[in-house]
């Protein structure tokens, strides 16, 4: 299963909003230099991001974006189920009806499994999960 540059962009700019969440909203020419994203690219994914209401904007010459909820509270599940759809990686996994050999399939298995493992690393790590991760690498890469 390969992540979508959609996702991947996106989670890169909620993580620069997190990262910087205590200076107010951030303009889209920061996020985008930072994280070396297209602006106008970067704008259609906070179109998507503030619609599901992870972020929000601020009019005006100090405006921009800034996140809707704290860090702690915004999920990598939400992030990834906003921009990439339902994460299954298959489509019997949450339709049984999509093939005929759903009750008896043994690789179904595998790919609910699979599934459920994927699901549960999202949803127990949030945007400050990695803004701290961020934080100790630095402290290592400094030491070094």
């Amino acid at each position: 299963m390969k992540l979508s540059t959609r996702s991947r962009y996106g989670l890169r700019a909620l993580l620069d909003l997190a990262k910087h969440v205590d200076e107010g909203p951030l303009q889209i020419k920061s996020i985008a230099d930072r994280e070396d994203i297209s602006s106008k690219y970067l704008e259609q994914l906070m179109a998507i991001l503030k619609s599901a209401g992870l972020v929000r904007s601020v009019r005006g010459p100090k405006g921009g974006y800034m996140l809707a909820k704290k860090p702690e509270e915004i999920r990598l599940s939400d992030v990834f189920v906003t921009l990439e759809g339902p994460m299954t990686p298959v489509e019997c996994v949450e339709h049984t009806d999509y093939c005929s050999r759903c009750t008896d399939c043994i690789t179904r298995q595998v790919w609910i499994e699979i599934h459920q493992a994927i699901m549960t690393v999202l949803e127990s790590t949030t945007l400050q999960d990695l803004v701290d991760r961020a934080k100790s690498k630095k402290k290592l890469d400094f030491q070094i």
